[in-house]
């Protein structure tokens, strides 16, 4: 895969850096963002579903760029509150990634729910677009429940109050390679990585 560029529909620099370390184990592939490449139109996220918007970022920039290129879409559903906020997670208070407001939302639509029922995942959707038009569609959880205060400097987003089915800690209070071995996001891209080479190789 020596040579290949791979462009990475995002412009959130701690996500970026994650995906990064996620795809490290392609030898040779160059990861760009889009803060990396000259600007082009990028449709807004109004998907009814976490596919509808990885799909879209993916093709936006594969058609910009005639690079390959991967989009997620992820989010936090919340058990008590009917798997919301779900695609709205990034602008669960009104504003696009404001997390410290999102995340004071959340928890204070959901203060009065006992601890057994504050169940939750994150769910990431990972789509990959091809040059020739292929197209490939992964989906990921991470189960675990949603804590009273927040917890933690690392990670974003909902990160501080979230704990991992099996875990103490909070995925903020987590290593970036422990939450990488855990996460949503990690399974998801971890599970692209055979179709990158694949396709690409």
């Amino acid at each position: 895969m020596t040579g290949h560029q791979l462009v990475l529909a995002t412009r959130n620099r701690k996500k970026l850096a994650e995906l990064r370390r996620i795809l490290e184990p392609v030898v040779g592939l160059d990861v760009l963002g889009l803060d990396d490449l000259p600007p082009f139109d990028e449709a807004p996220e109004s998907g009814a579903t976490f596919a509808e918007n990885a799909l879209a970022k993916a093709r936006d920039a594969a058609e910009a760029t005639g690079l390959a290129a991967v989009a997620d879409d992820s989010g936090l559903t919340v058990d008590a509150l009917n798997g919301m906020p779900g695609v709205l997670s990034a602008r669960w208070a009104g504003r696009h990634g404001n997390d410290l407001a999102n995340l004071e939302l959340l928890l204070a639509q959901i203060v009065d729910v006992p601890d057994e029922r504050r169940g939750a995942a994150f769910v990431c959707t990972a789509g990959l677009v091809l040059p020739g038009g292929a197209e490939h569609v992964l989906e990921a959880e991470m189960r675990g429940r949603i804590i009273r205060r927040p917890r933690g400097s690392g990670g974003f987003g909902y990160d501080p109050i979230f704990i991992a089915d099996g875990h103490a800690m909070t995925t903020a209070e987590m290593t970036p390679e422990d939450k990488d071995a855990i996460s949503h996001r990690g399974k998801a891209f971890r599970a692209l990585l055979p179709l990158l080479d694949a396709d690409l190789g």
